[in-house]
Parts: C-alpha cells; sequence; structure tokens
C-alpha cells in the first residue's frame, strides 16, 4: 500500500499522518478512531510487546494484565492518560498526545517487565489531583509519590560457609587432581577383589551399619527406663551424715571437759 499526496494537499506533513493512518487500520483500529490522527496534536504509537517476553504463556499473562477484569484497567489507563488504546496480538496501539503516548509505553513496557500497571495508575491518580492545587504546581511530587520496594521471589541462595580467598597464598601452581573411584579402590585393595569377595565386603558393611542403627536404638529405648536421681534421699544422706559428725564432736567436748574438772 503505497501513500501519495496531491496538487491539493496543503499541509506536507499529511503524508505522515496517513502513513499512521493505514498502521492504525492494520492493527485493527476502528475506521471512525484511526480518522483522528489526521487532526492536530494527535499523534500514534505502536509498541511491539511480543519480543519482550520469551515465554508463550508469560507473555498472555502480562498482556492480560494491561486489560484487566472486564477491561477495567485499560480503562483507567485511557482515562489517565487522556489516550485512546488497543491491545491487540503482539502490538499495543496507542493514540493521543505525545505525552500521554509516552506514559503509555512507559506502562506497558513495564508491565511486560513483570511490573503491575495498578501501580502506575495509583501514581497518575496522585499526580492529577496534585496537577490541580495551584500551590504544587511548581514544586517537586517526590515526596507525595508512593515507593514501591521490588519484591524479587526467586532470589540466589548464599552459601552458609563462603570461603575468603584473600587469606590463600598465590600459587601459580593448580591444585592436585582429586582421586577418582577407581584410584581409591586400587588403595584400599578393593579394585583387585573378586565379585564374590567385594559382594561380601558389601554385606559386611551394611551388616555393621545396621549393628550400629540397632546400638543406637537400644541405647534410646533404655533411655526411658533408667530412674531419675532422687535428691531428696541425697539430701537426707548428707544431713545423716553431718548430725553423725557433730554428734560425735559434742562428745569429744564433753569429754575434755570432764577431764579439766577432774584435773
Amino acid at each position: 500500500m503505497t501513500v501519495k499526496t496531491t496538487r491539493k494537499t496543503y499541509d506536507p506533513a499529511a503524508i505522515l499522518n496517513a502513513r499512521d493512518l493505514i498502521k492504525l487500520l492494520a492493527r485493527s483500529v476502528p475506521a471512525p478512531q484511526a480518522v483522528k490522527i489526521l487532526d492536530d496534536g494527535v499523534a500514534a504509537d505502536i509498541i511491539k510487546i511480543r519480543n519482550l517476553v520469551r515465554n508463550k504463556e508469560r507473555f498472555v499473562k502480562r498482556r492480560q494484565r494491561i486489560l484487566g477484569p472486564n477491561g477495567s484497567t485499560l480503562k483507567a489507563l485511557e482515562l489517565l492518560t487522556e489516550c485512546y488504546i488497543l491491545v491487540q496480538g503482539n502490538t499495543v496501539a496507542a493514540m493521543g498526545s505525545f505525552k500521554g503516548l509516552k506514559t503509555v509505553r512507559r506502562i506497558v513496557e513495564d508491565t511486560m517487565a513483570n511490573i503491575h500497571p495498578i501501580y502506575a495508575i495509583k501514581e497518575l491518580m496522585i499526580k492529577r489531583e496534585l496537577a490541580k492545587d495551584p500551590e504544587l504546581v511548581n514544586e517537586n511530587w517526590d515526596r507525595f509519590l508512593p515507593h514501591f520496594k521490588k519484591r524479587s521471589l526467586s532470589k540466589r541462595q548464599v552459601p552458609f560457609k563462603v570461603t575468603d580467598k584473600s587469606k590463600k597464598v598465590y600459587t601459580p601452581f593448580p591444585p592436585p587432581q582429586e582421586k577418582s573411584k577407581v584410584d581409591l579402590q586400587i588403595e584400599s585393595g578393593e579394585f583387585f577383589l573378586g565379585k564374590q569377595a567385594k559382594e561380601r565386603k558389601a554385606k559386611e558393611e551394611r551388616e555393621e551399619k545396621m549393628r550400629e542403627k540397632q546400638e543406637k536404638k537400644k541405647r534410646e529405648r533404655e533411655k526411658e527406663f533408667v530412674p531419675p536421681k532422687e535428691e531428696d534421699a541425697a539430701k537426707e544422706k548428707k544431713r545423716k551424715r553431718k548430725d553423725g559428725e557433730g554428734g560425735e564432736k559434742k562428745k569429744k567436748r564433753k569429754k575434755v571437759a570432764v577431764d579439766g574438772e577432774e584435773s
């Protein structure tokens, strides 16, 4: 399809508007809406969103976020940006002022990058209310705008023990090669054993492990039947011993007193 000017054309920029009109019609924009591109101050932007997400299922879900339930999110974006938005296939067609198209493009790209459009809608609503206040028109609005923290669900787990490489002394030689399973078998002598001997050794190892587990379980079972230490009985014994020692001392004192009187 080609676009040409005629002798009646008085605006040379009309050829660009005609090109945009054909693009919008190709993207299933209704003809009465697409014709508005010929008006002054109305521009068009076709955003390609398919190459922003690789996975097909993820792409469909994120594209659905732009529409929202029953098209409510799309309607809110149209009212706040004062643009006509049409989500069709792998593209998003938008018509409106240059400022509104810039906002629409940013929101669509953020949505495909897994940032929900509701955050942008909240921000636009706050900006709209602040613009009405004549005192705050020329001020910075950062203190009024919400700052949402990014939550990444798939965080890389940091290892518990981190080896500090700065402490190691640098050596130009590579680290010694780890011994393979065959090398370890040759060192232990297991490699030269026959099939029956290997089976016998494996059986003995299994039985040894079973014996250790049985003994461990037996010890745990016996712990329940061990009587607790009686603290009261031990205290009574100590008291009796102390009383016995005290009686002997008193007797000795009496004897000493009696001997003193006799002398």
